[in-house]
């Protein structure tokens, strides 16, 4: 039987996630992949209204529908983000913290960093660095 969550993640362990999602350096096309039981979001350019919806949507479809025990946010190309961002990250959380899952963040410059602080949502997600 299946059983969501797999313990403490490392710092090491999201560089190896890393190096393979972007696939020896070169940018991938899909903005969502399965890869060990993690959901990984590359995360567009600007997250608003429009984009947010979208990623919520695909997001919990693949969270629902494939063995994923983890989400991790990849924000390395984004540069803006406003409040339906947050909710996103928010709305992914309370959904796979049902299923005992984590959402992380990776690559977050310090501009994301400060919304996720300033909104709380650093209590809620593991920024990793």
């Amino acid at each position: 039987m299946y059983e969501r969550g797999h313990g403490k993640k490392t710092a090491s362990f999201f560089c190896t996630i890393y190096y393979y999602f972007r696939k020896e350096g070169k940018r991938m096309q899909q903005q969502f992949e399965v890869i060990d039981h993690y959901l990984m979001i590359r995360l567009p350019e600007e997250i608003d209204h429009r984009s947010s919806s979208e990623i919520s949507r695909r997001a919990d479809h693949m969270i629902l529908d494939r063995e994923v025990s983890d989400v991790v946010f990849d924000f390395s190309d984004t540069k803006f983000m406003d409040s339906s961002g947050i909710g996103v990250l928010a709305g992914r959380h309370r959904k796979i913290s049902c299923f005992g899952g984590k959402v992380y963040v990776i690559h977050a410059d310090e501009r994301i960093r400060r919304i996720l602080r300033m909104s709380g949502l650093t209590d809620l997600v593991e920024i990793m660095e």
